[in-house]
């Protein structure tokens, strides 16, 4: 009997393609862990208090009706999760804590097409910051960044996707 492999390698293709239409090489993520600090005990967290980002009233970079601050504690919980971490409100073994902002005036180099140097140009930044705190000691365990460009007016997807990257990939530095 023959098999016709083709109509799952086109949505396999799909899938690829739809993955790689957001862009996310800008993206620089890194993670800094208490060496002394034993990952493996912690078991619960908590959020501490709720997180702000920057006001953006222009929606120069979050879209109209799209909430960061929910999508970004969502995208930390699931990462947790699948690291066997709970959340739990009462005498949890770690405090988590996020912010993010942006900077609408930032400047770097960027390579003019024409004449192919270096020119000073506006180019936006983002940050988020994640914070693992042992609760028993009150000290910092293990702290995440996620710095990148913004993208100007992007679509809800394409926020969701970037934020999806950042977190994962900042999560995988996470010492099991």
């Amino acid at each position: 009997m023959k098999r016709n492999y083709l109509p799952v390698f086109i949505i396999v293709l799909m899938l690829f393609a739809g993955c790689a239409s957001v862009p996310t090489k800008d993206i620089q993520v890194d993670a800094q862990s208490d060496p002394k600090a034993n990952f493996s005990g912690y078991k619960t967290y908590a959020w501490l208090g709720a997180a702000a980002i920057v006001n953006d009233p222009y929606g120069q970079w979050e879209p109209p009706q799209f909430d960061a601050d929910a999508e970004i504690m969502f995208l930390i919980d699931r990462e947790l999760r699948k690291r066997g971490i709970s959340e739990k409100t009462a005498g949890p073994d770690l405090i988590i804590a996020f912010a993010a902002g942006i900077d609408m005036e930032a400047l770097g180099l960027k390579v003019d097409s024409e004449t192919k140097m270096d020119v000073l140009e506006n180019v936006p930044q983002g940050g988020l910051v994640v914070v693992l705190v042992d609760s028993r000691s009150g000290f910092v365990v293990w702290v995440g960044v996620a710095t990148a460009e913004l993208q100007e007016s992007p679509d809800t997807q394409t926020v969701k996707a970037r934020l999806d990257h950042a977190v994962t990939q900042m999560f995988k530095k996470l010492p099991k």
